[in-house]
């Protein structure tokens, strides 16, 4: 096999498109091709072989690309100069469809021969996700080009919250949904790199600044109603850009003035801010940063890096720092703080904000020149973001005070998220929980209000008992949740006729024994419910079905338990269901005054509770009445 073939079988498996040129002929004969079909082991002329490509299976190449590299004249020019081999790019675009990316190479075999190969490089072009040009050909081929035209730099608000709480394949759905927002508004006009996990650079040549800023505004807009599939109305997509005017510098000048605009904007979050916005610099919309360092050049110099950026405020000390802090709040974004300081020193700004719990919303910096490992490691421990070293360099003291105050700002965002999301979990479980516990009110003859009434009495009696004694333990969240178990202390009773349930005379001794089963019936119903076994507050539910008719006395019933053998949950929950009781209307009775029902308690006649529980009873008769009972028959 001649050296020529065995160069062509080698290419064969790796190349979309193999060719080999003969001078001798003037001849190309196309080896292998997914350009086109049917010409494959054929050969051709040039001129042929550009009509082919031209017409006959229509595809086409640029001017520029025809001229410069598919002529007869250029191919026979490779033997009379020294180069072996030379490599381009091609884009070729067949019907209708987008342009494609091949990287050629040319390769001289002997004195006549040429071998033209190609892969078709589109896809390493091309983010795999959004469809957008990607940073590796941005970095390649377009990063150092002089540029003129609109250049703006357009960053999605919290995807790194939609991954945490929505999972990343909704993160990557806003992501395609940001991206076709933009390419519909772009058009032809210009392109669309992905410049980062949540960037998008968007480059409009020749573009007027007031038609280029209408643009962004319109993309701004139009992403907060964008369709991300699958995710209905839950989410809504916000970004903030910055966008510059390039005057001929490289695309990368351009793209990093946008970038800082774009910053600026995201502590707006949801805006567009040009260059000249100056809303954007001062006022409400820059975070503040507190600067505490004894040296005033020191000030001075951090004060000159990081003015155009955030507010400043300025301490000499630890103890005006304390002063600074106590002042604002967590409406300080970031305190860079020197280590060395006579009085209080660093360490001991950060002991005392580590004692007043502020590290967990104000990130600190520290400055410094000693970055020994003993210092460093004890500044780690006590809550330190980063540190900065001094003499200071513009670029790194500007990158990590963004980076934490953005980090930051997302934490505290994320935070504010999963808060909305647990709250609105709860107001969906509390809904639920409600309807079920007042169908089986209503089928007791209870009326409707009766669960609400036990799950209030329940927190307020329970809120209260912690207010005199430690001896539960009991937290606001145990509160609630025993609270909202408290509503379905009688779920029991949906076994019991319906007969027997609503008898509006004396219930005979053996309808009184049914009667008495629905505890343990209720807890045998929760118990069933294997899926959600271990849950709290199905634990703390099926306590209180099966005991909250135990007296303190052991005279209750199903178990006969006494005293503290009583779950806390279930004492609470069986006062609370008495008090009630007595105070609304039944079938079988009219509803007895709030102080007459006090009374019948304190005298044991309806059964034994602790002192300690009737006591806070007692004491909630104003709460009670205008909280619970507010115009109710029983006032």
């Amino acid at each position: 096999m001649m050296e020529k073939d065995r160069f062509i079988a080698a290419l064969l498996p790796f190349c979309d498109t193999v060719c080999e040129y003969d001078r001798s002929c003037g001849k190309l004969r196309v080896c292998k091709t997914g350009l086109a079909q049917g010409i494959s082991d054929k050969w051709y002329s040039v001129d042929e072989l550009r009509n082919i490509f031209r017409d006959g299976c229509a595809v086409s190449a640029e001017k520029d690309v025809w001229t410069r590299y598919l002529s007869g004249e250029n191919l026979r020019g490779f033997f009379d100069g020294n180069a072996d081999n030379d490599s381009f790019r091609l884009r070729f675009r067949q019907g209708g469809q987008a342009y494609r990316q091949y990287d050629i190479r040319i390769d001289r075999v002997d004195d006549n021969v040429l071998v033209i190969s190609g892969r078709d490089t589109q896809e390493q072009e091309q983010d795999v996700l959004t469809g957008a040009l990607s940073r590796n050909h941005y970095e390649r081929d377009m990063s150092a080009e002089a540029f003129r035209g609109g250049v703006a730099l357009v960053d999605m608000d919290d995807l790194k919250l939609y991954n945490d709480v929505y999972g990343h394949s909704v993160g990557d759905k806003a992501l395609w949904a940001l991206a076709e927002v933009i390419r519909r508004e772009l058009g032809s006009r210009g392109s669309l790199v992905r410049y980062g996990g949540d960037e998008f650079l968007i480059l409009v040549p020749q573009a007027e600044e007031k038609e280029f800023a209408a643009m962004l505004e319109t993309v701004r807009q139009r992403v907060q109603s964008a369709d991300i599939p699958g995710c209905g109305d839950e989410l809504r997509l916000t970004v903030s850009i910055g966008c510059v005017m390039a005057q001929g510098e490289t695309i990368a000048a351009a793209a990093h003035r946008a970038d800082r605009l774009m910053y600026r904007a995201k502590r707006r979050k949801d805006a567009v801010v040009r260059e000249g916005d100056e809303e954007t610099v001062g006022g409400e919309t820059a975070q503040r940063i507190l600067i505490v360092d004894d040296a005033p050049l020191n000030r001075a110099i951090l004060r000159e890096m990081l003015g155009g950026e955030f507010q400043l405020a300025e301490a000499a000390d630890g103890a005006e720092c304390m002063a600074q802090l106590e002042k604002y709040g967590t409406d300080i974004a970031l305190v860079l703080l020197d280590m060395i300081m006579p009085g209080m020193d660093g360490i001991q700004v950060l002991e005392e904000m580590q004692r007043r719990e502020l590290l967990d919303d104000i990130p600190v910096i520290m400055i410094t020149a000693d970055t020994s490992a003993d210092s460093m490691s004890h500044a780690y421990e006590l809550g330190v973001a980063d540190y900065i070293e001094r003499p200071f360099d513009v670029q790194v003291v500007r990158r990590r005070v963004m980076n934490t105050v953005k980090l930051y700002a997302r934490q505290r965002r994320l935070t504010s998220v999963l808060i909305q999301q647990a709250r609105a979990q709860e107001r969906s479980s509390g809904m639920m929980a409600d309807v079920l516990a007042r169908i089986v009110a209503y089928r007791n003859g209870e009326g409707g209000d009766h669960a609400r009434h036990i799950r209030r009495l329940t927190e307020l009696l329970l809120e209260r008992l912690t207010e005199k004694t430690d001896r539960y333990r009991l937290t606001r969240p145990d509160c609630r949740r025993i609270a909202a178990a408290a509503m379905f202390h009688d779920i029991g009773k949906l076994d019991i006729p319906d007969e027997i349930l609503n008898k509006p005379g004396k219930l005979t001794a053996e309808e009184f024994e049914i009667i008495k089963g629905h505890p343990v019936m209720g807890e045998t119903i929760l118990r069933s419910m294997k899926d959600y076994q271990g849950e709290p507050l199905l634990e703390t539910a099926a306590e209180i079905c099966r005991w909250h008719h135990e007296r303190i006395d052991g005279k209750g019933y199903p178990d006969g338990l006494r005293g503290e053998e009583i779950p806390i949950a279930a004492q609470a929950a069986g006062l609370a269901d008495v008090f009630d009781a007595l105070v609304s209307r039944r079938v079988y009775k009219e509803p007895y005054p709030m102080e007459k029902a006090m009374e019948m308690i304190a005298a044991g006649e309806c059964g034994a509770f602790d002192p300690l529980l009737t006591e806070c009873l007692r004491e909630l008769q104003g709460t009670l009445r205008r909280e619970v009972y507010t115009g109710e028959e029983n006032q």
